[in-house]
């Protein structure tokens, strides 16, 4: 079966009868996108999802610097970083609150964990505790002062009853920062990866918190601040 012109698939994989290394040999762009898709794909799907979390240029438009800078964190303090993914936000969260400051990276995804910990082993970061999560929790050991949630708040099927939750792994001067695409890019309104800001800010007030903060440097997101209204 002929997958890319000039190629045929074998059962170790593509096997291009033109040319050993098909990347220098004149494949157009979307061949060669193509065929990334298909080596990634054949490493297995944490590949694909590190790529997809880390993304081409992130730093350009997420800028994480900025973001650890407004969420006025330091040394000592814990933060819970809700679905942690590939560690793309937890490695500068455990930078900012070293020495003696803690970040519960937790996600659902069990082996996206096990590669966050590998990673933190070659980083030689120890101040950071990976913990597989449950879709309605995520299995925070302890009270923290800060949860952090960038590119999940659309995932949460429940939000109310989600954040309603939340509360009892928050201290009583506990805070929440959302980070979420805001839908002005037409491929994440056709991927349905985005969620209305007004939308969630009504959601989190109906679970019993108040906005505290708002931050208008990211182009593509927004960045929310709430703080628990009724302790």
């Amino acid at each position: 079966m002929s997958i890319i012109r000039g190629s045929e698939w074998t059962p170790q994989g593509v096997h291009f009868r033109q040319s050993k290394n098909p990347l220098r040999c004149g494949v157009k762009p979307l061949k060669k996108l193509i065929l990334l898709t298909i080596v990634l794909y054949i490493s297995g799907c944490t590949t694909l999802k590190v790529v997809s979390y880390e993304g081409v240029g992130r730093d350009r438009w997420q800028k994480p610097d900025k973001v650890i800078r407004a969420l006025d964190i330091g040394p000592g303090d814990d933060v819970a970083d809700i679905g942690s993914g590939s560690g793309y936000f937890t490695l500068p969260l455990a930078e900012a609150v070293a020495p003696h400051g803690t970040v519960f990276a937790s996600d659902i995804d069990e082996n996206i964990n096990n590669y966050l910990k590998r990673r933190l082993r070659r980083s030689e970061i120890r101040n950071v505790e990976v913990i597989q999560a449950d879709p309605y929790d995520p299995n925070l050991p302890t009270e923290v002062g800060l949860v952090f949630m960038c590119n999940t708040y659309h995932y949460i099927e429940d939000a109310e009853t989600y954040f309603s939750h939340i509360r009892g792994y928050l201290r009583r001067d506990g805070r929440i920062a959302l980070i979420d695409f805001d839908g002005s890019r037409w491929r994440h309104r056709l991927s349905g990866h985005y969620s209305d800001r007004d939308s969630t800010v009504r959601t989190l007030k109906a679970a019993g918190y108040r906005l505290d903060e708002e931050f208008h440097f990211l182009d593509r997101q927004y960045f929310l601040v709430f703080s628990t209204e009724n302790y």
